[in-house]
């Protein structure tokens, strides 16, 4: 109620001005009006906070009814008036912020010398407008268009954009990210033979972990969080203490390239996986290899623990999946059907079952027990890239260059396609309540879509070149990214909830 009746008073205030002669051209109306603005009560207080007022007069300037006609143009009269006047600039800065929560465009304005401090950006269109000598001081422009903008001489003090501060360290190419298990530090490694630890909340490097001697395949927290696995195309696998950021153990045996490590649920062991066809498992503690899995004729893709660690399953490029006994090393199933290279490969349902992806367009579901084929999702014109399990462990994601495709488990039926992609799509990732869906692309693009309409809600721009890891933070406020640009950033997406 009091919303409503502060958003009145605002529009009537506005509304109701008339010049002092009848007979007045633009200029000497605008002339008038200025010196009556710092009394209205568009200028008593940033609106900021009130979200409610703002809507109220934003649906105003659409109403049909004839008493809200000049709305709109006396809240652009508001702004240009703030050019020679510094104390109208609150309501300069509520005027642009209401016409800008009403999605009026604001192209190719000549706002030069204007003062709008706080102002609320975000989305804007202002394609070709000149802010030239203005006061922008902590406006956000949280995804607005600012194609051919003019900013010479402004003033630009916290200016927001909506990306947070980048991770800077890495000197080439950042091939991941992840989120410590209680999300309180993030791994990164990179082309550049470092993995490096950040704390999520003060965005400090914490440690450089430096022993490796060629860039890195993978890196991963425990479970525990307390220890990091890399591997690296050095052909050796390195397990390292989080607190100091030492290196407590150096896995040799591999003789190329090693592709990808993973803990055992209780981070006694870890399997890693390699170009030299083999598959082996090491104990943590000893830094000692406890079994040599020879099967695969072709470089192994991928490799993971059962639930209960019992089992391993990996796929190569020999187009196998091999289910593997973790404490005799012996071979218990081969299950084919794939025609091209099997990229990744992991148990599903509580280990009953097995999903995989390849290049040969399609995902396929097994039984873990029998190895015999259950489901082939297919769809995709392209190799499958990735997959990711929902939340819940009922749908999965999986993308291709170009597309997103999001299957029902239980029925192997497609839910959604998503679509219109600036560039072939490199990673995507679910939120972790399983309503939203986050891709990154071969342009530096990061995208966030809907889950249930398949709707893109919100386009991320910043980052340079191809993205191949982005994910939600725990809270699901902010998204984390890194690039080829050799950057990681953090993006706030609070905002698209706060405002629609």
């Amino acid at each position: 109620c009091q919303e409503y009746y502060a958003a009145q008073k605002i529009i009537f205030d506005i509304i109701s001005w008339k010049p002092n002669i009848i007979t007045v051209d633009n200029q000497q109306f605008q002339q008038q009006f200025k010196t009556q603005v710092h009394q209205l009560s568009i200028n008593h207080k940033l609106l900021n906070e009130e979200l409610g007022i703002i809507q109220f007069v934003a649906e105003r300037i659409c109403d049909n009814n004839p008493i809200f006609v000049n709305l709109k143009s006396r809240l652009f009269r508001i702004i240009e008036s703030s050019k020679n006047n510094e104390n109208i600039s609150i309501a300069a800065a509520n005027a642009i912020t209401i016409l800008n929560s009403a999605n009026i465009d604001m192209d190719y304005q000549n706002w030069n010398d204007i003062k709008i401090p706080y102002a609320i950006l975000d989305r804007a269109f202002l394609e070709g407008t000149n802010f030239s000598n203005a006061n922008l001081d902590h406006v956000h422009f949280h995804q607005a268009c600012l194609t051919k903008v003019n900013f010479t001489n402004a003033s630009l003090n916290d200016i927001y954009f909506g990306e947070y501060v980048y991770l800077e360290g890495h000197s080439d190419v950042v091939k991941g990210i992840q989120f410590s298990p209680d999300g309180a530090k993030i791994l990164s490694y990179s082309k550049d033979t470092t993995i490096r630890i950040w704390d999520t909340s003060s965005k400090k490097q914490l440690h450089v972990l430096k022993e490796h001697l060629d860039e890195i395949s993978a890196a991963k927290f425990s479970h525990d969080g307390s220890k990091i696995v890399s591997c690296s195309e050095d052909a050796t696998v390195r397990i390292w203490d989080v607190l100091s950021g030492q290196q407590i153990q150096l896995l040799e045996g591999h003789a190329n390239q090693v592709n990808s490590v993973e803990f055992s649920s209780d981070d006694s062991k870890i399997v890693s996986c390699s170009i030299d066809d083999t598959i082996r498992i090491w104990d943590v503690s000893f830094g000692k290899q406890i079994q040599l899995l020879n099967g695969h004729s072709d470089m192994v893709n991928d490799v993971n623990f059962s639930p209960d660690d019992s089992k391993i399953v990996s796929c190569s490029s020999d187009i196998s999946i091999r289910i593997w006994d973790v404490f005799s090393g012996t071979q218990l199933l081969l299950l084919e059907g794939h025609e091209d290279d099997v990229k990744g490969v992991q148990f599903i349902f509580n280990g009953s079952k097995i999903i995989s992806y390849s290049m040969d367009k399609t995902i396929r579901i097994w039984d873990a027990l029998t190895g015999q084929q259950i489901q082939v999702l297919e769809g995709h014109t392209n190799g499958v890239e990735g997959i990711q399990l929902s939340p819940d462990g009922l749908n999965i994601l999986s993308y291709s260059l170009d597309e997103i495709r999001i299957w029902n488990l239980l029925s192997g039926k497609q839910l959604q396609v998503l679509e219109d992609f600036s560039s072939y799509v490199s990673t995507a990732n679910f939120s972790l309540d399983g309503s939203r869906i986050v891709s990154g692309l071969g342009d530096g693009t990061i995208q966030l879509w809907d889950v249930s309409s398949g709707k893109q809600i919100q386009v991320l721009k910043g980052h340079l070149f191809y993205i191949p890891s982005v994910k939600f933070f725990p809270n699901e406020s902010k998204i984390l990214s890194c690039s080829h640009d050799c950057t990681i950033r953090m993006w706030d997406i609070s905002l698209e909830k706060k405002f629609n």
